[in-house]
């Protein structure tokens, strides 16, 4: 991982405001349609790292490891343009979301859920079981 240092000497990282875990919120909205797919978190070295190889790469704060998105599933998404917002303090990833599944539950995006007469209500289907996607639970 990236010193402090290092992370303000790159151009790419400097003007990010990164949080004290040393994390971005990243934000995967579709190049063409606008629709978001998912956010997910980022550090100096899946920032660098998704500009490099042109897909997204974020990091697992569960796992405490960089995910090449799609590395298990097959739906990665590929880098189209990459944004800063207005306060430096959350990436915006426009990408091309191939295999057409961007959420580990098998929906097209992780925000399926809304809000209508009181409760959550699932608005988006299943398109590939996560058994399908990953493989059985172990």
């Amino acid at each position: 991982m990236e010193t402090v240092k290092t992370m303000t000497a790159n151009p790419l990282s400097a003007a990010v405001h990164w949080n004290d875990q040393g994390l971005v919120p990243a934000i995967a909205q579709d190049w063409q349609t606008g629709e978001v797919l998912m956010m997910a978190w980022m550090n100096p070295e899946s920032l660098a790292l998704t500009v490099a190889e042109g897909r997204a790469i974020y990091w697992s704060r569960s796992r405490q490891a960089l995910w090449r998105k799609g590395e298990s599933s097959g739906n990665v998404q590929l880098l189209k343009e990459l944004r800063l917002d207005c306060d430096g303090d959350t990436l915006l990833l426009r990408v091309e979301q191939v295999g057409d599944i961007a959420c580990h539950t098998g929906r097209r995006r992780c925000f399926y859920q809304c809000w209508q007469d009181d409760n959550w209500q699932v608005t988006d289907e299943i398109l590939k079981s996560p058994d399908e996607l990953y493989g059985p639970p172990q």
